[in-house]
């Protein structure tokens, strides 16, 4: 049976999701970040990078959330969540498994990165910290933010999912990038983000998923 390493708080809730959609048993082992926020050095038991998610299934062991992904459409899948091969909604959703962690995430993470740093700072950097980054911000990391949601809104026109007609792995995989924005930016000026998350939300399989995956904070 697949086993989840399901690190609290972490882009593994996603596969969970995955999961419960496709109705393929699994099991998930729960681990709790440290006060730094950081993977606790178990996971590096199971996977020399220490990180979340991480997957076994027998004697195989796979890190990654796409190429987790990939495996259990391919293994567990039989053909759904995912388009027909070939067509254009198929090419969609493979542009949004990938580019979920590799273009979406490095801004969201910076924006984070940057926020923490004057709070672990000694007190009389504080101030100083936080102007610099706040500039660092504003000026470098929220027009790219600003540019990948817009990306987010346009890709929703039409049927209201990020590839195709119907819902697809390429909105399990959106959804942590896009609840990430919504707590960091908010979508005031983006009705269709907004709908897509109460839509996914709905979902019996997500709040499934996130039942077995534990209380869940995306800021």
């Amino acid at each position: 049976m697949i086993t989840i390493h399901h690190l609290n708080n972490s882009r593994s809730q996603r596969v969970l999701w995955l999961l419960e959609e496709l109705e393929v048993p699994y099991e998930v082992k729960r681990y709790q970040r440290t006060k730094r926020l950081q993977a606790p050095d178990e996971l590096k038991q199971v996977h020399p990078l220490g990180k979340s998610p991480v997957l076994t299934d027998g004697g195989r062991t796979i890190a990654e959330t796409g190429t987790i992904v990939e495996y259990i459409l391919d293994r567990y899948g039989n053909g759904r969540l995912m388009p027909e091969h070939g067509t254009e909604a198929y090419w969609q959703a493979r542009h949004f498994l990938h580019y979920a962690e590799g273009s979406a995430m490095p801004p969201l993470l910076m924006t984070l990165v940057l926020g923490r740093i004057p709070e672990e700072a000694p007190f009389f950097l504080k101030p100083l910290l936080k102007a610099t980054l706040g500039k660092a911000q504003s000026a470098f990391v929220r027009p790219q933010l600003d540019l990948h949601i817009a990306h987010w809104e346009d890709a929703l026109k039409g049927a209201g999912w990020f590839a195709g007609d119907a819902f697809s792995v390429a909105d399990v995989m959106m959804s942590f990038p896009v609840e990430a924005a919504a707590q960091r930016v908010g979508y005031d000026n983006h009705p269709l983000l907004r709908d897509f998350l109460r839509r996914i939300h709905d979902r019996p399989a997500f709040r499934q998923g996130l039942k077995r995956g534990g209380p869940y904070d995306y800021a």
